[in-house]
This record gives C-alpha cells, sequence and structure tokens, in this order.
C-alpha cells in the first residue's frame, strides 16, 4: 500500500472539510501563493521519496582524518520546503514528522552505502522517534541490514525538538541500541531543552556543541570559557566532543588549541550531496601549522558584566500613608536598618534615611508634632533609583553625579520600574575597588590591553606547545623628563599612542600584545616575519609621536627642563626601544627566565640611539628566576 494510501487519505477522510483543512494547515506552514498547497506538497514529497541527502565531513583535530559524516536533508530544491527548518516545521504541523523522519533516515542510510562511504554515519533520531515501537522494534536495523551496513558504522545523533521527560525510558532503549553495536550523540549541546540532563543520564559517546558556542569563539572570552569547560567534562566522562559551525580559520585555530576532539563546518567542508573525502588545502595547512591561538581578551569584561543586581539588599518598604512613629519604630527595632524605602503600589516614591529621621525627633518637641503624621514629612522625595540591569560602573557615576549624600543614603533598585531592594555606598565602593584590583592583573586600565597575568599565561602556553616564537620587550626612551615636562595627561597620551601602534604590528590570531605598566610593553610574536614587524612599528611610532611635541622641540631634537637636582638639562625627544629574544623549543622553562632574557635583551635596544632593535642572537641565553614586573615610568 502507497504511503498516501496508507497514511494521509485517511486524514483528509477523517477532515469534515477536507480542502478547507488542508488550507488551513498550509497556512500555518507559509507564507504567499504557496500556503493552500503546503499539505498536498508535503504529502508528494513523502510519496515520491523527493528527499536529498547531503553529508558534511566531521574530522579528528589533531589528525586532520575524516572519521565519519553527519547525513542531512534537503527537501527538493525547486519547492518552497527545500529547507530542512520548513520541511520539519510543515510535517510537524501537519502531523507527518515521525513518518517524514522515518523516510529521512531511509534515504540517507541508502545514500550512504550507494557512495560508499567507509567511515561512521552520524544519523539525525528525535527522541519521540527513538521510542516509537518500529524503531525500538528493529525497523531500521532491518533496514540497515538490508544494504549490507554494519551498526558499528552508524552513530544515532540525538536530536531534540521538544523537552525530554521519560529518561528512564530513554536511557533503556540507548542501551538496547548500544547492544547492537550503535553509538549515541548527542546534538546541540547549550540549545536544547535539557542538553545537558540527557549527556548525564545516557552517557553517549559523542556530544556536539552548538554552534552559536563556536561562532566568534575568538572574540568572545565567555564563549571560549563555556567551550573549554564542557572539554573538561568530557574528559571526565569518556565523551568525544564535536565542535561544529566552525566557518572561520580563526575559529578552526581555537578550537584545536583547546582540545577539542572532533570538528564540524563549513571551514572544514560543506555539506554536499557527494562529500569530500579528504581535507581542502587550507584545512590541512591550518592543522599542520605549529603554535598556539591567542585567546580572546577580556577587556575589563567584569566591568561591563557586573549589575546593580550584585549589590541588591531586599529591603523592608512602608507605604507613604504610614505615620513616622511606625518609621522610628522600624529603625528602632533595627539598628542595622540605614534606608527605608517608600513605596506605593511597587513604585518607589522616596526613601527616608535613618540618621536624618531621628536627628529630627530629637530636637524639641518635633515627635510630638510629627510622630502622627505621614512619613513622606522626612523622606527624601527624589533618591536615586536604578535599574537592576545598570552596570556598577554606570552606576558609580551616576552617584557622583547625583550628589554627595546618596553615598550614605543608598539607592533603590527596580525591575522595569518595579521596586525590588535597595543598594549601599558602601557596598558600590568596594565592589568597584576590588573590579579595578582585580581588572589591574588582567587588563591595565589605561590602554586595555593584557596585563601581567594573561601575559605570563600565553607565555607559559607557548613554552608548553613546544612551538618557537620571538618575545620582544618595548620601553620608552627618555619618558620620564618628558612626563614631568608635559604632564602626566600627555605621558598617558603617549602610552596609549605606543599601545595602539605596537598593536597594529601584531596578527590578532597569531601573535600577542600586553602591557607590562608604566611604559614597557611586550609583544610575544609566532610570525616568522617578526623582525619586519618590529621595524614597521620603529617607522609608525617616528611617524606618529613626533606631532605630540611642540614644534620648536622638534626643530631642535628635545628639550631643556631642570632636573631633581635643580640643574637644566637637555632632554632628546621620546624613542622606542625594542629588544627581541628568538625562543626556540627547550631553551627556557617558564616565563621567568623569558622575563629575565627580554629585559636583557631591552637594556641593550636602550643602549642604541633613536628608535632602536636589539636581537639576542647568541642562541640559548643563562637561565634566570626573574618575573616579569612592571618598571618604573621612566628609562630602564
Amino acid at each position: 500500500m502507497s504511503i498516501y494510501n496508507r497514511y494521509l487519505l485517511p486524514r483528509l477522510i477523517d477532515c469534515a472539510c477536507g480542502m478547507r483543512q488542508i488550507r488551513r494547515l498550509g497556512g500555518a506552514l507559509l507564507s504567499g501563493p504557496s500556503k493552500a498547497g503546503a499539505f498536498p506538497l508535503l504529502a508528494e514529497i513523502i510519496e515520491k521519496r523527493q528527499l536529498i541527502a547531503n553529508f558534511q565531513p566531521i574530522i579528528s583535530m589533531p589528525t586532520g582524518k575524516i572519521i565519519g559524516y553527519e547525513g542531512l536533508i534537503r527537501g527538493p530544491s525547486d519547492s518552497p520546503l527545500h529547507s530542512p527548518l520548513s520541511l520539519f516545521k510543515a510535517a510537524g504541523q501537519c502531523g507527518l514528522a515521525l513518518e517524514l523522519e522515518r523516510l529521512c533516515r531511509e534515504g540517507t542510510l541508502e545514500t550512504f552505502v550507494r557512495l560508499k562511504l567507509a567511515d561512521k554515519l552520524f544519523l539525525n533520531v528525535s527522541p519521540e522517534c527513538l521510542l516509537q515501537p518500529d524503531f525500538k522494534g528493529g525497523e531500521t536495523l532491518g533496514y540497515m541490514r538490508s544494504l549490507g551496513l554494519s551498526t558499528h558504522h552508524v552513530v544515532i545523533e540525538l536530536t531534540e525538538n521538544q523537552p525530554t521527560y521519560d529518561y528512564p525510558v530513554l536511557l533503556e532503549a540507548v542501551r538496547h541500541y548500544r547492544s547492537m553495536g550503535l553509538e549515541i550523540a548527542i546534538d546541540d549541546l547549550g540549545e536544547g531543552f535539557s542538553s545537558l540532563r540527557l549527556w548525564s543520564e545516557l552517557g553517549p559517546e559523542y556530544v556536539k556543541i552548538d554552534r552559536h558556542f563556536i561562532q566568534n569563539i575568538n572574540q568572545d572570552p565567555v564563549k571560549l570559557q563555556f567551550v573549554r569547560s564542557i572539554q573538561q567534562i568530557a574528559e571526565n566522562s569518556d565523551t568525544r566532543i564535536i565542535a561544529e559551525g566552525i566557518e572561520t580559520h580563526a575559529e578552526f585555530m581555537i578550537i584545536k588549541d583547546i582540545g577539542i576532539a572532533l570538528g564540524q563546518g563549513y571551514y572544514i567542508a560543506r555539506p554536499n550531496a557527494i562529500p569530500a573525502v579528504m581535507l581542502s588545502p587550507d584545512t590541512a595547512d591550518s592543522l599542520s601549522r605549529n603554535g598556539i591561538a591567542v585567546y580572546p581578551r577580556n577587556d575589563l569584561a567584569a566591568r561591563k558584566t557586573a549589575t546593580a543586581m550584585k549589590l541588591l539588599i531586599p529591603a523592608l518598604t512602608v507605604a507613604p500613608d504610614a505615620n513616622n512613629d511606625a518609621v522610628y519604630r522600624l529603625f528602632d527595632h533595627d539598628p542595622d536598618l540605614q534606608s527605608l524605602p517608600v513605596v506605593r503600589q511597587g513604585v518607589p516614591v522616596g526613601l527616608i534615611n535613618r540618621n536624618t529621621l531621628i536627628d529630627r525627633f530629637a530636637r524639641p518637641y518635633r515627635r510630638e508634632l510629627y510622630g502622627k503624621a505621614s512619613c513622606t514629612e522626612f523622606m527624601d522625595p527624589a533618591p536615586l533609583v536604578v535599574d537592576k540591569n545598570i552596570s556598577l560602573q554606570e552606576l558609580s557615576h551616576a552617584v557622583v553625579a547625583a550628589g554627595q549624600r546618596h553615598l550614605s543614603d543608598g539607592f533603590i533598585i527596580t525591575d522595569q520600574g518595579e521596586y525590588i531592594g535597595i543598594g549601599t555606598g558602601h557596598d558600590l565602593m568596594r565592589e568597584i575597588t576590588q573590579m579595578q584590583i582585580s581588572a589591574a592583573r588582567y587588563a591595565n586600565p589605561l590602554t586595555l590591553l593584557p596585563g601581567n597575568v594573561p601575559i605570563n599565561e600565553h607565555i607559559e602556553r607557548l613554552l608548553e606547545s613546544k612551538t618557537g616564537f620571538c618575545a620582544c620587550y618595548c620601553d620608552l626612551d627618555n619618558f620620564k623628563p618628558f612626563n614631568d615636562s608635559y604632564g602626566y595627561r600627555k605621558g598617558d597620551e603617549i602610552i596609549q599612542a605606543t599601545g595602539s601602534i605596537l598593536s597594529q604590528a601584531c596578527d590578532p590570531e597569531r601573535d600577542f600584545i600586553g602591557h607590562i605598566g608604566g611604559d614597557d610593553f611586550i609583544m610575544l610574536f609566532q610570525n616568522p616575519d617578526w623582525e619586519s614587524r618590529c621595524r614597521d612599528a620603529l617607522d609608525r611610532f617616528a611617524g606618529e609621536i613626533g606631532p605630540i611635541f611642540k614644534p620648536e622641540h622638534r626643530a631642535q631634537g628635545g628639550y631643556l627642563s631642570v632636573d631633581r637636582k635643580e640643574r637644566t638639562v637637555f632632554h632628546p625627544l621620546i624613542t622606542l626601544s625594542i629588544g627581541a629574544v628568538p625562543v626556540e623549543p627547550g631553551w627556557f622553562i617558564s616565563h621567568h627566565e623569558i622575563s629575565t632574557a627580554a629585559a636583557d635583551a631591552k637594556k641593550q635596544a636602550k643602549r642604541m640611539p633613536g628608535n632602536s632593535l636589539f636581537i639576542e642572537r647568541r642562541g640559548r641565553p643563562a637561565r634566570a628566576d626573574v618575573e616579569i614586573a612592571g618598571e618604573d615610568r621612566g628609562d630602564a
């Protein structure tokens, strides 16, 4: 019996208004002239088996070997249901999802065998389908046998389209299929309804990280941390991670560097009816390239993401009709209560300060006169009210702009205008101070370049990778007298310009630029053309720094100033010195030794006149245990 007679015809007969039902179902799926034809169009696709199976390679990131292909289904190329999203949406709304999925499995298996693809097939199956009687009864397994395809070549890739609640039943089914030689993969980790729970319950052989976390991972430290955390879980659970959606070289290199086992995406190969059987030259070159990826910078991310919610204190409130005696009793009962919000129907209208009320009541006859009066008599009618999502940096600016009293009174926190609690100026200052201390270790606040901690971490990663690189220590000559003569504001301008010039000399995918402190910077090059990049930076520095000086100082090549011993001294214009240390695998064992060698090279560069580059060419330097540390804002 055909699919139409067996499955679709009874559905139309049961419908009291056949064609009206078809139009209604089709109308929910598509817009435009194809509305009315959605249901019969889908029926025709299923009846005539007009599905197209494409395959996308999945590779081993360490070796580049293709270990399998994901089967991906498309509708007819000239059909409104060509895309899988439209196709399965139509099937779901027409009640044909399971029938369509069965046909997809059969078409994918048939094409995989016909193309003689020798690796694993990742076969998309929904958990709902996995539990269907025909699937559990071995229909798909029987179909595989009829094609001569071993179960050891097939991985069931579970795709979540709706919440999965019956985990014990699903686990039982998975155990059954494993006993037949099939492996299990979970798709789109981080995107589905309960993918982490599925991972924990089913113990799959493979887990795919949702493409959202892979796209732009080279620019997003939060995504990087998520993927690294998933990788750590995988290492402890005997699971192989597949990063899908890799679309750029930078994303590929980050995934490779993290140690993710498997990769999939357009950068590796696009889905195709006749899939690639070997890597493209670009992908092969990326795999063979030595070195490490440059991780995305936090750029003071903590400052940007911490919000007023971190300071929230759920506090008592009073209504505007409460009297001052009642408010006084609240303060008297709780010595730690410093402020009391006045709220009308969920909306804050004022703030009563503890000291203000007690001070007023301490005056002769004030309590007798105002005790029964409304608490609005002594409230601040214009308190600082902020939304819970305001950043702490913005909040601190708002407190300063609003006036000194808000540091002691605190502020009211709302959620879309509704009162949820208060915050104190003391807590705000504590958090801001802690953030600044923490940020100074990870990023220089003047240039926003990475600070000492990420510099040392990157050096250690370079050493562990056993790849060659060049460490360049950069320092400004004659900076301190300039700072004294021109002022710190101009000094900061010079430092920021230097940071920008050195950043331009670095390839953001392969080279690292950090700001140690003061006027000291470090560049860590993996690019073999590091010497020309350094010389280009010196040339740009000479061209861009000159305009910061006064014309007469530029004309005479320096300026006169009085030193600490009250002597008039001529100081040359600021120049840039770079000390470069080429590093070969095995020469150093820690960032302490790298810093010592680079600092020595920098000192040699500073002995040279003008903008200078000194390259340490004596081979493996002697070891020492001195860590990089920021120098004073002056010459070494």
